[in-house]
């Protein structure tokens, strides 16, 4: 018992001072300026014998490798990797500072306590555990902090990958997005993400006619046409497609034989998920089962008397694994209708969706671990409906997953809210249980 206090302490410590180091990324080269972290992180690890190296993709923009060499070549690499940067806040929606790193009553309140440096911080205390302790596994383990992921990760995971990828490669990788408790009559679900959607983000320009504000009658105003295409877009519901990991996973939840066969049905999960009482399930239901378009975004305008003649939209598409870039395209030309003519098509990011298989001996060594730690739980495949990092691996062919593991203190329910939300928070028995879940499955998994 008194090795794990100390197991929390030293993770909600590191955790605050992540927070407080506000590496907050907008989007735009100059912003995250993660190295305030990977300097934090480097300083944690100094004297433990953990080799590290940084990396700079961008001024300021900076990941660090650590890593425990192993003794076999031929035994499996593990990679344990999280993110440094956060996304930005409106304070002014927050009960609690959000670059505090405020500890109140058990729980660690700042931007970023769950996404995802939680996790960033409990992996790095895993490793340095294992290296303190004389850690000499068979396989390689490998911490890596990057920046950039909550911008798409060009400037971090996808920068060390297509740049140094001897420095990031693995058998198997894991990273955010999972472990969180979920309530059965059988017990406990945890979900292990084996797979994410695809980031297709589209800048729709609408084009019109200039004139003066005061004589509006029949003019060819772009905010008017905009408006439609903008209606359109948010009301066009592609094809559903089922998925097998969405099959195992409903399933698993134990929803009941109605609600379980309506959601796996492609015929009738979008009216299942429109007669829903639980939101936070029906929502993640239908953009598990469908491409999904949501304008985010629009620009346009010059004057107050003057009628616009441009307007763009910004699109946030996210397309299930097996769609292409050019079935993207094909479905926005479908939602526009005779408007297509009207609108141009930008293509922004255009990524596959990406799956693993989750029959791995790594997976299987999660269960074993968890079981012990959390008994009664059971590990289940499961997708995200956001990006991460793994997208890197799996796109090569590395089995990629997002794992961690909750306490039972924040409701499941809660996850969904703090996810970019306001008043982000984790429970220091959480942050306990990952440390000493990373530790464990090392041990297992790597010999």
């Amino acid at each position: 018992m008194r090795d794990e206090q100390a197991i929390e302490t030293e993770a909600t410590e590191l955790l605050r001072t992540l927070i407080r180091n506000r590496c907050v990324n907008d989007g735009t080269a100059a912003s995250g300026q993660e190295t305030r972290s990977v300097s934090a992180l480097e300083a944690y690890f100094n004297g433990a014998g953990v080799a590290c190296e940084r990396y700079t993709s961008e001024p300021g923009r900076e990941s660090l490798v650590a890593r425990i060499e192993g003794s076999d070549p031929k035994a499996p690499r593990l990679l344990l990797m999280g993110h440094t940067d956060v996304v930005p806040v409106s304070p002014e929606g927050w009960r609690r500072d959000p670059f505090g790193g405020e500890l109140v009553d058990g729980v660690v309140w700042g931007r970023g306590a769950i996404d995802m440096l939680n996790l960033t911080t409990t992996m790095a205390v895993a490793t340095r555990r294992l290296a303190r302790d004389g850690f000499r596994p068979r396989g390689t383990l490998i911490y890596l902090a990057v920046a950039d992921e909550e911008a798409g990760g060009t400037l971090g995971a996808g920068y060390l990958v297509d740049r140094r990828p001897e420095m990031v490669k693995a058998d198997y990788v894991i990273t955010e997005s999972g472990g969180v408790p979920i309530p059965t009559r059988d017990g406990h679900v945890l979900g292990v993400t084996v797979g994410e959607k695809g980031a297709n983000w589209r800048r729709l320009t609408v084009a019109g006619t200039p004139g003066h504000g005061s004589r509006p009658f029949r003019t060819d105003n772009a905010l008017v046409t905009a408006a439609e295409v903008v209606r359109r877009i948010a009301a066009y519901q592609p094809k559903a497609h089922i998925l097998d990991v969405w099959r195992e996973y409903v399933k698993a939840m134990d929803l009941g034989p109605e609600v379980t066969q309506g959601l796996s049905d492609p015929a009738r999960v979008l009216d299942t998920v429109r007669g829903m009482d639980n939101l936070a399930l029906a929502r993640e239901a239908h953009a598990c089962t469908h491409t999904t378009f949501s304008p985010n975004v629009i620009h346009g305008g010059v004057k107050t008397n003057v009628i616009p003649d441009r307007i763009e939209i910004d699109v946030d598409i996210r397309a299930l694994p097996g769609v292409t870039t050019e079935d993207v395209d094909a479905m926005v030309i479908e939602a526009l209708g005779d408007l297509a003519p009207r609108v141009t098509i930008k293509q922004g990011r255009g990524q596959q969706g990406s799956l693993s298989s989750h029959d791995t001996p790594l997976v299987a060594a999660m269960e074993r671990v968890t079981s012990r730690l959390m008994p009664g739980t059971r590990v289940v495949p499961k997708m995200t409906t956001g990006g991460t990092d793994a997208k890197f691996w799996r796109w090569q062919g590395v089995p990629a997953y997002g794992f961690g593991l909750q306490s039972l203190r924040i409701p499941y329910t809660e996850y969904p809210l703090m996810f970019h939300g306001h008043n982000e928070r984790v429970d220091t028995e959480s942050l306990k249980l990952s440390t000493m879940m990373w530790e464990a499955l090392a041990r297992e998994f790597l010999g």
